[in-house]
């Protein structure tokens, strides 16, 4: 068995109904490419390789990705940083022009897969993932709630958010320190109207929420440039976690001198 590697965030699936009940999660046929995130020991990979034989895994360690080789050889297993994937390219390389993705997602770089799976919307169909509960938490947080904040507001926009279920830490090798759940995230075909730039979007969401005790006059008011409109009265004085999401793409749009 693999020792696991404090640093990769490591904390190997050991009960088989959880790993049952996370593959289960899936609404990939035998016929879609699933793509596994971190599979470490390989928990999860033996029963997605056996379901799907279109199945790739990533993984950055090689020890893991040598032993996945040895009892998986049919199975494609990608040596590389999740955060430095290139969807697109993925997408190609397997044939396909939409993902199913699925992984007990290391801890401390839950925030950044996220950002690189929005990033990549259009590619994905949807992805079941373990994280921190308290993340699980924010992505389905309502406004004016201590959780609402930049994933929440995201997320949402992107895709369908549901928490599935809590995993216990006595699942684990070592037992984390944190509660887990997993979440599942929904994809649309074709993404539903959105703000004209998105990029600008995701600046607005991030300066109101970095600043999430200033209203929104004094939070946006150093992105905000000499050829942009004042901030509507009725939003000036409010506070990030006032904004629902589509508030939020409504504001940049209006920021930018362009219809809702």
């Amino acid at each position: 068995m693999l020792k696991p590697i404090k640093r990769l965030g490591q904390n190997f699936l050991q009960d088989p109904n959880t790993i049952r009940r996370i593959v289960d999660s899936l609404d990939a046929t035998p016929d879609d490419v699933v793509v596994e995130i971190g599979p470490g020991a390989g928990a999860l990979t033996h029963l997605l390789a056996e379901r799907y034989p279109r199945f790739a895994a990533i993984e950055i360690d090689d020890r893991a990705a040598d032993l996945l080789e040895a009892e998986l050889p049919s199975t494609r297993v990608i040596r590389q940083d999740i955060l430095k994937t290139d969807w697109q390219a993925l997408a190609v390389e397997l044939g396909t022009e939409r993902i199913h993705v699925i992984g007990n997602l290391p801890y401390y770089i839950t925030s950044q897969i996220l950002f690189s799976l929005l990033d990549a919307a259009p590619l994905i169909e949807e992805a079941v993932i373990m994280m921190q509960y308290e993340v699980a938490d924010r992505l389905v947080a309502k406004p004016r709630t201590k959780s609402y904040g930049i994933l929440s507001v995201a997320l949402q926009l992107a895709c369908e958010v549901n928490v599935l279920f809590p995993v216990s830490r006595n699942v684990f090798y070592p037992k984390p320190d944190v509660r887990s759940a997993m979440v599942h995230l929904r994809f649309p075909d074709r993404p539903s109207p959105d703000c004209s730039d998105r990029a600008f979007l995701r600046q607005v969401i991030r300066a109101a929420f970095n600043q999430r005790r200033k209203t929104l006059r004094n939070s946006l008011s150093r992105l905000l440039t000499d050829d942009m409109p004042d901030l509507p009265a009725d939003i000036a004085g409010k506070r990030a976690e006032e904004l629902t999401p589509d508030d939020f793409v409504d504001l940049a749009d209006y920021l930018l001198g362009r219809p809702a």
